[in-house]
């Protein structure tokens, strides 16, 4: 007996999307507002913990890159990208200690960037750069030439911010 998908998602689109990529995007979106808003809601209460602070801070790492993976996968971002920020996020996670470095505006402006262009690349029909291949127009070009400069900015706040986390963690390496 063959069993049969109460819908079938495979090749279904959404605006020129394939649906699954919507799917993704949704979830991707639902589960960044709900940890901005469980650290809110923790701030508001009190109610935080260092194992909070550290949990918080895996789940945030845990999302960003599972989301980039599933772009590498589907030929959507250069595998380049994933790289430096999943180097980032061990170099940052090798020298932390018990002593918490507050986020600087680079640290700020590297989550913004990298949730905002991962959000729109799943909505990208174009992978990574094609706006540069003379072979879109109109709105696919404007949305791809957008993806991929947020892409861009969000890799080059990545570095900033690793370089500005671990020459500020000096102190900490030395005990």
């Amino acid at each position: 007996m063959a069993i049969i998908p109460l819908f079938n998602i495979q090749g279904s689109v959404w605006w020129g999307v394939p649906i699954i990529f919507v799917i993704m995007d949704v979830i991707f979106i639902i589960a960044s507002i709900t940890d901005k808003l469980d650290g809110y809601i923790a701030r508001k209460t009190n109610q935080i913990t260092e194992f909070g602070k550290i949990l918080d801070s895996v789940a945030d790492k845990i999302l960003v890159v599972s989301a980039m993976i599933i772009l590498v996968q589907f030929g959507k971002l250069p595998s380049w990208i994933a790289v430096i920020v999943v180097l980032r996020e061990f170099l940052v996670m090798a020298y932390k200690s018990n002593k918490a470095m507050a986020a600087n505006m680079w640290g700020r402006v590297k989550a913004v960037m990298q949730m905002s262009a991962i959000i729109l690349a799943f909505l990208d029909v174009n992978n990574f750069g094609d706006a540069f291949s003379g072979r879109l127009t109109g709105f696919a070009f404007g949305y791809n030439l957008l993806v991929t400069l947020l892409m861009i900015i969000a890799v080059v706040a990545t570095i900033i911010s690793g370089w500005n986390y671990l020459k500020g963690s000096k102190d900490l390496m030395r005990e």
